[in-house]
């Protein structure tokens, strides 16, 4: 369902009230009626997403992304109006989404040139609101709300009398049974899938192997964030392309990224990367982190996977990982596995096997590069070390709620340091599966059955 705002976007220009309410938020007390009284024989509407094409389609637009020059929250805990100021109209999709209440605007690339701080705000209907790139070429911004909502008006202000344009977007109190009636379902949360199969063709009689790097994390996710406002995003991201390079320059593997910019990646896509191109190591990079009463930690771990977690706090950290794509606004379900049967058990037992000999050959390689983990070897449940065939780790770097640990990962002389470590795992892991005699698991075709 959509909602196409060009003939709201029109008739509201005229009316300076609308305009001059959206320039700002209400006044302490102000009822959000005033606000929207513009236009009040606006019927509510009940679909769940909004286009808003320009009024003058010949009209020249401007190259590069639109850009979010500011943000605001005004109204109470009936009627709260989220408004973002844009260089230029653009046309976007909103929708919401249960567990937790949420409302998601799906737009074009967008640079959001706001601070990032101003999403925390708590006002009315709304706890916060986060935004960032989610896919090449495509933004989100992901609402959270207080209560269960209607999205009652949906739409785009074209700039006028040296005012910009504006996205607009009204929500209204409802309650959940009428919510969960508009929930959008699984595929049109999806959207259009994006582009980044990632499937990368070696030349013929390349035997190298592929090592798949997982920066976590990206785009609108931005992970924990550290004293500053370090974001995690960005400082796996730094240290994946180091090592990228280091291994790329050794001439003896190929190496594929699930991400090398800063784009949301789904958690289920990053498996389906390493597989379709038959990586022979899945190495996630991730930093940790704790909440402000936990006490404190310091250093570096290695996880691989488990069913269940090999401690408390390697629980806790799974389950902030995974809700990664919460975070992004879709809560994609678990898939189904691929194969069954006796060959996918041996498979799987053989992956586990070699993923845990990894794990304890890049321990024992960081040791020397800066700070473990006092027990640097767990195990937990990520969704993204859930690949059968793939030998998979993930990575924490350290703790980014650590003053120490930060300085030390925001450091070029660390990063170099735990690169040149992690590619030294990398190269003996290799060398001692070659000397036993021991090949990579080839994966099994997709959604082939064992009987």
């Amino acid at each position: 369902m959509r909602v196409f705002g060009q003939a709201l976007g029109l008739a509201l220009v005229g009316a300076m009230g609308l305009v001059l309410a959206c320039g700002a938020p209400a006044r302490a007390g102000e009822p959000l009626a005033v606000q929207i009284a513009a236009r009040p024989d606006a019927a509510p509407t009940a679909a769940p997403s909004a286009s808003a094409p320009s009024e003058d389609a010949g009209r020249a637009v401007a190259p590069g992304p639109a850009v979010a020059t500011d943000a605001r929250l005004a109204g109470d805990a009936q009627r709260t109006r989220l408004v973002i100021d844009l260089s230029r109209p653009v046309e976007f999709r909103a929708f919401t989404l249960a567990n937790p209440y949420r409302v998601i605007l799906d737009l074009p690339e967008v640079r959001f040139a706001f601070d990032a701080s101003k999403g925390q705000t708590k006002r009315g209907l709304v706890n916060a609101y986060r935004y960032g790139d989610f896919a090449p070429g495509k933004a989100r911004v992901v609402v959270d709300l207080a209560e269960p909502v209607t999205i009652d008006k949906a739409f785009v202000l074209e700039a006028v009398d040296n005012q910009p344009a504006r996205l607009v977007l009204d929500l209204v109190k409802t309650d959940a049974a009428n919510f969960t009636s508009t929930v959008a379902t699984a595929a049109e949360a999806r959207g259009a899938p994006p582009d980044i199969a990632h499937v990368e063709t070696p030349a013929d009689g390349d035997t190298r192997p592929v090592i798949c790097l997982d920066p976590g994390h990206g785009g609108i996710d931005s992970g924990t964030t550290g004293a500053s406002a370090f974001a995690e995003k960005n400082i796996v991201l730094d240290v994946a392309l180091a090592l990228r390079d280091k291994l790329e320059a050794s001439g003896k593997y190929r190496v594929v990224m699930t991400r090398s910019t800063d784009t949301f990646i789904p958690l289920g896509e990053r498996v389906r990367i390493a597989r379709a191109n038959r990586a022979a190591l899945f190495v996630s990079i991730h930093a940790d982190a704790l909440a402000r009463n936990d006490g404190q930690a310091r250093g570096a771990s290695v996880y691989t996977l488990s069913e269940t977690a090999s401690d408390a706090e390697a629980a806790q950290v799974a389950e902030m990982e995974n809700k990664a794509d919460l975070i992004a606004g879709v809560d994609l379900s678990e898939e189904s596995n691929e194969v069954a049967g006796i060959l996918f058990d041996l498979a799987q037992r053989e992956t586990k096997n070699f993923s845990a000999l990894f794990a304890r050959t890049l321990v024992g390689a960081m040791k020397g590069a800066g700070r473990i983990h006092k027990k640097p070897l767990k195990s937990a449940g990520f969704r993204v070390l859930k690949a059968h065939d793939v030998p998979s780790v993930l990575v924490e770097l350290g703790y980014m709620s650590s003053r120490e640990d930060l300085k030390l990962m925001t450091s070029d002389a660390w990063r170099d340091k735990v690169t040149d470590a992690m590619q030294s795992a990398i190269a003996d892991f290799f060398a001692t599966r070659v000397a036993g005699g021991i090949a990579a698991p080839a994966p099994l075709a997709t959604g082939s059955v064992p009987r």
